[in-house]
C-alpha cells in the first residue's frame, strides 16, 4: 500500500463563539506582527462585526478574485512578500480558503483561517482544489504542513446563506461512502486509516443524527447544540478524514463525479457539496449498492439535497462528456475497483438518477 503522511489537524483549532476576541494574543504569542488579510467581499461583510481592531499588529487587507487559480495564488504570493507579513489570514469560503493555504505555503509564511461558511472541510486541510481561469477543475496540491491557526465563530456560519450549509452537509456525507470503499478492502490498515474509517463513520453518523434540526436551527438564525455538532462534522471531522487517511481517505467516485461536472458550464452554478452529494448516488450505483441508494433519497429530499442533475440544473445532454471527463485515467472514481470504471458505466448510472427525478415529478 501507498505510504501514508499524517497531517491529521491544524496546531491550533477553536470553535467557539467569541473566539476572534482572542485572535491578536494568540498572533502575539507566536511573534506575529504583519499580516495580510485576504477575504471576499460577502465574506468580509459577514465577518467584520465579529472581527476585533487589531492594535499592536501592521494590518493590510486585499479582496480575492473570485477563483481559486494559478495567478490568483501568485497574486496573492507577491502582496504577501511585498508587505513582508509574517501571516496570512484568509476570511471566506472555501476558495479564499484554499488560496490563502496555497499562498502561506509558496511565500513562507503561516496560515490562518477564519471560514464565513460551514461549506467544506478546506478550513481544515493542508491541500487547495486549483482551478483554470474558465472554472474548470484542474488538479489538488497538498502541501507539508497543516494550517497554523483555525477559528471557528459559530455566529458568523449561523448567519450564512442556509443552502450553503447544506451543501456542506452533502460534501462531509461524501466523506464515508469515498474513505469506506477503499479503506474497507485493506486487510490489516494501520491505526492512521483506522481513525479515519471511524471518523468518516462518525461523519455520517452526526448527519443523519443531526443535519434536519441543525439546518432548522441555521433558518432561525440560532446557534444550537445541533448546529455547532453538524458544523464541526463538516469540519473537523470532515477534515480528519483525509488528515489521517491521506490518499485513502480524500476522495473517490464522488468527487469525480463532481470533477466531471465542472465541463458543464451550467454546473459552475452548482455548489461544490451539492454536486459531491449527487456523485454520492453515482458512485453507490457503481458499487452495485442500490439499497444504499433507497435509504439515501428521502434523507436527501428531506435535507434539500439534489438527487438528479435536474435539480442542479444541468441538462442531461452533458451526461456523456461528463462521465467522459470524470473517468480520466487521473480520476480516483478508479479507486473503486480493481478494473477501471469506464464512461458507459458512469452515463448509464446518471440516466438512472435522471428517471427516477422524472419518477418522483410525477
Amino acid at each position: 500500500m501507498e505510504e501514508i503522511i499524517i497531517r491529521g489537524a491544524p496546531a491550533e483549532y477553536v470553535c467557539k463563539s467569541g473566539v476572534l476576541d482572542e485572535l491578536e494574543d494568540k498572533l502575539k504569542s507566536r511573534s506575529i506582527t504583519r499580516v495580510l488579510i485576504v477575504s471576499g467581499v460577502k465574506s468580509w461583510y459577514a465577518a467584520r462585526y465579529y472581527f476585533p481592531n487589531l492594535k499592536s499588529i501592521h494590518v493590510s487587507h486585499a479582496f480575492y478574485k473570485g477563483q481559486c487559480t494559478v495567478t490568483e495564488i501568485s497574486r496573492v504570493t507577491a502582496l504577501a512578500k511585498n508587505h513582508a507579513v509574517d501571516a496570512i489570514i484568509g476570511v471566506g469560503g472555501g476558495k479564499v480558503l484554499d488560496v490563502v493555504k496555497a499562498a502561506a505555503y509558496t511565500s513562507g509564511t503561516k496560515s490562518i483561517l477564519i471560514p464565513t461558511l460551514a461549506s467544506n472541510c478546506a478550513p481544515w486541510t493542508p491541500l487547495s482544489v486549483i482551478y483554470s481561469n474558465e472554472g474548470v477543475m484542474t488538479h489538488y496540491d497538498v502541501y507539508p504542513m497543516s494550517v497554523d491557526i483555525l477559528l471557528v465563530e459559530p455566529r458568523i456560519l449561523v448567519e450564512a446563506p442556509v443552502p450553503l450549509l447544506i451543501a456542506g452537509i452533502g460534501d462531509t456525507l461524501a466523506k464515508w461512502y469515498e474513505a469506506d470503499v477503499q479503506i474497507s478492502k485493506l486487510n490489516d490498515p494501520p491505526v492512521a486509516l483506522k481513525v479515519a474509517h471511524h471518523t468518516a463513520r462518525l461523519c455520517v453518523e452526526e448527519m443523519f443524527d443531526h443535519a434536519e434540526q441543525a439546518i432548522g436551527d441555521a433558518k432561525e438564525v440560532s446557534v444550537s447544540n445541533a448546529f455547532v455538532k453538524v458544523v464541526e462534522s463538516i469540519i473537523m471531522l470532515g477534515g480528519m478524514v483525509g488528515g489521517f487517511g491521506d490518499s485513502y481517505g480524500r476522495i473517490a467516485g464522488a468527487h469525480s463525479i463532481h470533477n466531471g461536472m465542472t465541463i458543464a458550464p451550467e454546473s459552475h452554478e452548482a455548489l461544490h457539496g451539492n454536486k459531491v452529494a449527487y456523485g454520492i448516488l453515482v458512485q453507490l450505483l457503481l458499487e452495485q449498492n442500490e439499497s444504499e441508494v433507497e435509504r439515501l433519497l428521502p434523507f436527501y429530499q428531506k435535507l434539500g439535497l439534489p438527487t438528479s442533475l435536474y435539480e442542479l440544473n444541468i441538462p442531461s445532454k452533458w451526461i456523456d462528456q461528463i462521465a467522459q471527463q470524470s473517468t480520466r485515467n487521473e480520476e480516483s472514481i478508479h479507486h473503486l475497483r480493481s478494473e477501471k470504471i469506464t464512461a458507459i458505466e458512469v452515463a448509464q448510472a446518471m440516466r438512472y438518477l435522471e428517471s427516477r427525478g422524472v419518477q418522483q415529478d410525477r
